[in-house]
């Protein structure tokens, strides 16, 4: 008889690692999955061009370029316990024809995997160490509450380290397989030049063929997400009213935004950071994908936003610490859909041996940009910005239709932040060139 206690330690265990497997019996003993499949289907829309990942090339926007476009952005990895048999791991992922993805796409095994980081810089283009000051806001609300904001000061923080608090330790970033808890990891994109396209679909069935795991295949009856509906609107009190149009499988409504304002010589100043949240979180799971379980019990807490929401008024506050360039992300969090084989033993005696298991998540994001005092984020339902100019637009679909001469790096809030910090307003090389 497996005991509680040894089933709530192997739970724990499987969280830690990232291992995803269905909600089992309290008494039910299992073995496996030998393996684990994970697929992140989003919705980018907004200003600027958003890269897999949803990572925008801020550099780009600075410069006043991009426009607003609708993409789709979707992430698969495959992790198995055993190794691959007749040499060099393959795998491929075949897709319904509406994916617009060819015959299938191929997992690739890296040698080395590095995923977004929060690590500051070690400097900025001279090589000296970030200074000014991280001012850290928080709510919605005409005004920031009492204590706030929380000041960081660059100065005191080693080279190189994070400055503690700064991001959320309580929701970490849930990717799923990866190198470390696999025998054997295969991921997409890759180095193929393929990519979800804004016409693309998932609905219909999909296969996984590999030489180190099971065949898995499945039927998904959920497809990307709507894209965000936002508009910014600048009060005389200095704080934005942020409103947009609720959509279809949204379990919640997280935004966040940095800006700051231009020091001597042209340098950054203060670093303003600003989110949504009533409990002071920044960073980490919630700039990713969530699960419906996890975002409703991150409502509760008041950290993320309700389904019913549709407006939050960045405080003022907010608004007079950033008056050179604000940018900012609103992010609706999505269903999942998930499957087993085989299916649970009825007889819940039985040992279920589980072969492997998929998980598939949605998300949709929109963004927008004030720089100067102008506002370039009013994206309506299409993710075009009313007040950006459109001269660009036919310029980015010619360049949507090139074939990508590097694969797009992905850059978290941190690598945004660390940017900013070292004076370069997004860093050097956004687009991974």
């Amino acid at each position: 008889m497996i005991s509680r206690r040894l089933i709530a330690a192997s739970a724990g265990l499987a969280a830690a690692a990232g291992i995803s497997i269905p909600l089992l019996a309290a008494s039910q003993p299992t073995t496996g999955p030998i393996a684990r499949y994970d697929m992140r289907a989003g919705t980018s829309s907004g200003i600027g061009q958003m890269g897999q990942g949803g990572r925008p090339n801020m550099a780009r926007l600075m410069m006043g370029g991009g426009g607003s476009q609708l993409q789709h952005e979707l992430l698969l990895r495959l992790g198995s316990s055993r190794a691959p048999e007749n040499g060099k791991p393959k795998a491929e992922h075949f897709m319904p024809p509406g994916a617009r993805l060819g015959k299938s796409v191929e997992l690739v095994t890296p040698t080395i995997e590095r995923g977004p980081t929060d690590e500051l810089p070690s400097g900025g283009p001279r090589g000296e160490r970030p200074k000014g000051r991280i001012l850290l806001f928080w709510g919605c609300g005409e005004h920031a509450p009492k204590g706030q904001p929380v000041v960081i000061d660059l100065s005191k923080i080693g080279e190189g380290q994070i400055p503690p608090g700064l991001w959320t330790s309580t929701i970490p970033a849930d990717w799923g397989p990866n190198l470390a808890n696999s025998k054997t990891f295969g991921r997409w994109p890759a180095e193929d030049g393929k990519y979800a396209r804004p016409d693309s679909s998932l609905l219909g069935a999909h296969k996984i063929v590999s030489n180190y795991a099971p065949e898995i295949d499945f039927t998904l009856s959920k497809d990307f997400m709507a894209p965000l509906s936002l508009r910014s609107t600048k009060n005389p009190s200095a704080s934005t009213l942020l409103s947009w149009g609720a959509i279809a499988g949204a379990t919640g409504y997280y935004a966040h935004l940095y800006g700051g304002k231009r020091g001597p010589g042209g340098q950054m100043g203060d670093i303003v950071m600003w989110s949504s949240s009533e409990t002071r979180q920044f960073g980490g799971g919630l700039d990713d994908w969530l699960s419906p379980s996890r975002v409703a019990s991150l409502v509760r807490e008041r950290t993320v936003l309700t389904p019913a929401t549709t407006s939050c008024i960045v405080p003022a506050e907010v608004g007079l610490a950033t008056p050179d360039f604000r940018f900012g992300t609103l992010t609706a969090f999505g269903p999942e859909e998930n499957f087993a084989y085989p299916p649970r033993p009825a007889d819940a005696k039985q040992v279920w041996h589980i072969q492997w298991t998929a998980r598939i998540r949605h998300r949709s994001t929109t963004s927008w940009l004030e720089a100067g005092g102008m506002s370039m984020g009013t994206a309506d339902s299409q993710g075009f910005s009313e007040d950006a100019e459109d001269d660009g637009d036919q310029d980015d679909q010619a360049q949507q239709q090139e074939q990508p001469k590097c694969k797009p790096k992905k850059r978290g809030l941190g690598g945004l932040l660390g940017g900013a910090l070292s004076g370069t307003l997004g860093g050097s090389g956004d687009n991974g060139c």
